[in-house]
């Protein structure tokens, strides 16, 4: 039997309509409240990403996304995403997650309240046609006259330089292409993030953080752009979505074994603080690092020291989540078995 758990698409405040929040029973989606927040969720199987072949992540991602996007278009304009496949056991926490992460979810939906975003690809219309036109490139005529004239010595390394100058060049033309594009909508963009291109016919995987108010003049743009390039290239657009490529809320949990093993490897006492830890940490990393002394340095005990430090550092940030207190305890005692670092991916 697969084990259920509690699946988390994101984070709303609760200023919208008590009819909204009921609406999610259409979608078999519902909230989970605590204080002035809520996270819209739904029942299923456990989520192991490590275990997903691509196709099933694919799935996954696609099931996330048009589920947020129905959301939003219900109603619920101001929301944020948490990170694809996060499921939670149970309720109690869901409200964990609520708790810590209070005032970082606050302070974002302070930042994102006024703004949408835009995803834009952009590929050429007749891809054939473009690297025709490359292949009548002076540089590529030039080295296939030059491959012609070796002709009897010409070999498989010669054709692969043709193909790599196509390459070259089609690249070369691409990143023309998106700069204009980009810079065409940098003066009305908050934000602008770049993510991978899917193949060479993609010239542009772009997502566009924008106020509200600027939304047509997005549209305004790319119709402009469209004209200006006389039906070249193919401009798919989706949104608005919440701040996906700005602002994603991410967990990380870290168990009561790595910290104590961690306070072991920097030599801490029971009560420690952040300022203690990196004077830790810098004084074995000196005595350590393979570079920086070799009469001493082991990579192996480097890498180790450099874990335990960020272990340490990760549990000061959810201390702090939860406490403003300088110094915090490193007791056995004291550290909870779930621990749970709530950050924001900008």
């Amino acid at each position: 039997m697969k084990k259920k758990g509690i699946y988390i698409y994101g984070i709303v405040p609760n200023f919208f309509s008590p009819d909204l929040f009921r609406s999610l029973e259409d979608f078999e989606i519902y909230s989970i409240p605590w204080q002035n927040i809520s996270a819209i969720v739904s029942d299923r199987d456990d989520v192991v990403l490590d275990y997903y072949d691509r196709e099933s992540l694919g799935n996954l991602l696609i099931h996330h996304q048009l589920t947020i996007e129905k959301l939003m278009g219900i109603g619920f304009n101001l929301f944020i995403p948490m990170k694809l496949g996060t499921i939670m056991e149970n309720k109690d926490d869901v409200i964990k997650i609520l708790s810590n992460g209070y005032d970082l979810i606050m302070e974002t939906m302070s930042k994102i309240e006024s703004f949408i975003d835009f995803d834009l690809a952009v590929t050429w219309y007749d891809f054939p046609a473009v690297i025709s036109e490359i292949a009548n490139h002076p540089d590529i005529i030039a080295l296939k006259e030059e491959i012609k004239t070796q002709a009897e010595t010409a070999n498989q390394i010669d054709q692969m330089k043709a193909g790599m100058l196509v390459q070259s060049l089609l690249k070369e033309k691409n990143s023309k292409v998106e700069l204009y594009i980009l810079d065409s909508l940098a003066s009305i963009s908050k934000d602008i993030k770049t993510h991978d291109l899917m193949n060479d016919q993609m010239i542009t995987n772009s997502a566009f953080m924008i106020s509200h108010n600027k939304k047509e003049k997005f549209e305004q743009i790319i119709d402009r752009l469209d004209k200006e390039f006389n039906g070249l290239l193919n401009f798919k657009i989706i949104g608005p979505l919440p701040c996906y490529s700005f602002y994603t809320i991410e967990l990380k949990e870290i168990n009561k074994e790595l910290i104590t093993n961690a306070k072991k490897e920097l030599d801490l006492t029971d009560i420690t603080s952040e300022s203690d830890i990196k004077k830790a940490y810098m004084g074995k990393a000196k005595l350590f690092h393979p570079d920086a002394t070799p009469e001493t340095g082991d990579q192996e005990k480097f890498n180790q020291i450099y874990e335990a430090y960020h272990t340490l550092i990760d549990y000061s940030l959810i201390i702090r989540q939860t406490s403003k207190e300088e110094t915090f305890s490193l007791s056995d005692n004291d550290i909870h078995d779930k621990l749970m670092l709530i950050k924001i991916k900008d």
